[in-house]
């Protein structure tokens, strides 16, 4: 029972595949944090479709994968860069992504909070129309019944002259937010057309302006989510925040500590690598629930290598690693994104992405996880 798998060297390895699972319990609210999954979308692949086409999605596989996250007491953070917002996902996409799971949020019972943009816009842009097309997408979150994230965005960074355009920008929407919303700081690890966001490629000084934006609305931001992959700028960040505005870590390398916290306070999360680690992460906060820090990093701590794998540079890339994973653990049925992102990592990234993961025990059917790579590693030419 082994698989044999290739290296970065060009060299081949040979694995032993785990024979049973993690196991995990289900259904129980989380309370000491609030944890959001941020969640990918599954393709059609059956559509007729390429890179540059609207994208085709299998929209009964993807609300069962948001039932799944809510079965093990996550919230879903939807229509994110997780769900390729701008890499394969345009806003006719998003919108109904938005609608739908809105919806199905309602019939569960879930938590969801919905991402906020401007990628209606497709070439240049002027501060007015950013803010129209910010407004647009506000509008369709709040009447869909979701709390509102608003992202960082590609038009506002290449419009915007200073600190102050963003000032004035994000002053306007919060002022007119029914509910309070949550601010997302994108780094351009994620997204290079975001270098320079809040009107300075200097961190120090973007941290002043963004922190700038929540004191003169702290009654209209619920939260922030800083996705900077740098723990200390979060944790100082955390510790100026207004009273009531709380953290939510999007630092995929280094979450288990942020979440566990210190004597002055802790992060809550909105993460995209809780999209794979869905109900083992779940597992863990129940035990931080029981005030057993110590616990807590047991189970979590040994996940980081694997996150760290799947956001290696080009981290924009990290969605590609997720949906694998969704496919290796029968979430779907096959291996292909939209925009045809499946391509966007290596036979070698995705051997060690399932070593990983198969060794965390995350696979519900390690036996299924096995022939599924051993099949994708038949295509490459590996023979076992």
């Amino acid at each position: 029972m082994t698989v044999r798998l290739p290296d970065p060297e060009g060299g081949f390895r040979v694995y032993e595949p785990r024979q049973e699972p993690l196991a995990v319990t289900s259904g129980t609210p989380l309370t000491s944090r609030t944890v959001f999954s941020a969640a990918h979308v599954v393709a059609d692949p059956f559509a007729d479709t390429t890179p540059d086409s609207p994208a085709a999605v299998d929209w009964d596989a993807t609300l069962a994968f948001r039932r799944h996250l809510w079965s093990h007491g996550l919230g879903v953070a939807e229509a994110m860069d997780t769900a390729q917002r701008g890499m394969g996902l345009d806003w006719a996409g998003a919108a109904e992504l938005i609608r739908r799971s809105a919806a199905e949020a309602r019939s569960v019972g879930g938590l969801i909070a919905c991402g906020v943009g401007t990628d209606q816009l497709t070439g240049p842009a002027t501060l007015d129309e950013v803010r129209a097309a910010y407004e647009e997408q506000l509008a369709l979150v709040e009447e869909s019944g979701a709390q509102a994230i608003l992202m960082a965005s590609r038009a506002l960074a290449a419009a915007a002259k200073g600190p102050e355009d963003y000032l004035e920008v994000y002053g306007h929407l919060l002022r007119q937010a029914a509910e309070p919303v949550v601010l997302h700081w994108l780094g351009p690890m994620f997204d290079p057309a975001l270098e320079g966001y809040w009107g300075s490629s200097d961190l120090d000084a973007a941290t002043d302006t963004f922190l700038e934006v929540i004191a003169a609305h702290p009654d209209k931001v619920d939260g922030i989510k800083v996705s900077l992959l740098e723990a200390q700028r979060e944790i100082d960040i955390r510790r100026r925040l207004p009273e009531g505005v709380r953290c939510y870590t999007g630092d995929d390398f280094n979450y288990p500590e942020l979440i566990a916290g210190d004597e002055k306070g802790f992060s809550h999360a909105l993460l995209g690598i809780f999209d794979p680690l869905g109900p083992l992460a779940a597992e863990a906060v129940r035990v931080l629930d029981t005030g057993d820090t110590a616990g807590f990093r047991e189970l979590l701590d040994p996940t980081v290598e694997l996150s760290r794998h799947l956001f290696q540079a080009p981290t924009r890339f990290y969605k590609t690693g997720v949906v694998f994973l969704a496919w290796l653990a029968g979430h779907q049925s096959h291996f292909t994104m939209v925009g045809g992102l499946q391509s966007a990592r290596s036979l070698p990234h995705f051997a060690r992405a399932y070593e990983l993961a198969d060794g965390l025990g995350l696979f519900p059917d390690p036996k299924l996880a096995e022939e599924r790579m051993k099949n994708l590693l038949s295509l490459y030419g590996v023979d076992q």
